[in-house]
């Protein structure tokens, strides 16, 4: 594969995840609350098992193009590491953050509506929304700078 695809392979990786959390950030986590207890549990094994569906396949295509991208920057003294290496760097906290902390809220909220989690899973997720924002500025550099 040509570094040329590799890279637009991965800018469109990072514009579909960016667009789709943006969309739960803004559209689906706040309607949680709407759902109402009596059927929030089977909701939310439902939501987690059809988002897992969508997001797990663009998220490993995002993660192997951006370290595809930082070891051929790596291995070619001509080239500039830094551009990939903040990309992977903002793409480690996406997924620490999606590991250790929306997971975990997730978890929680499978076993019946708790507020709390729910609040916990909006706020933190703002993270997420802002360097998954913050990579697809990086990915459209990188294939700028070619």
């Amino acid at each position: 594969m040509s570094e040329e695809l590799l890279r637009l392979i991965h800018l469109a990786a990072t514009a579909f995840m960016t667009g789709l959390i943006w969309f739960v950030q803004v559209v689906h986590y706040p309607l949680f609350k709407s759902v109402g207890p009596e059927g929030f549990t089977e909701y939310e094994r439902r939501h987690a098992r059809r988002t897992t569906f969508v997001v797990g396949p663009a998220m490993l295509l995002e993660a192997a193009c951006a370290g595809l991208l930082l070891l051929h920057a790596m291995t070619h003294e001509e080239l500039d590491a830094f551009l990939p290496a903040l990309g992977a760097g903002l793409l480690a906290v996406i997924w620490f953050s999606t590991a250790f902390v929306q997971v975990p809220c997730h978890r929680t909220l499978e076993r019946g509506l708790d507020a709390a989690a729910a609040g916990r899973l909006v706020r933190t997720n703002w993270a997420r929304t802002a360097a998954w924002s913050a990579r697809l500025v990086v990915a459209v550099a990188i294939v700028l700078e070619t």
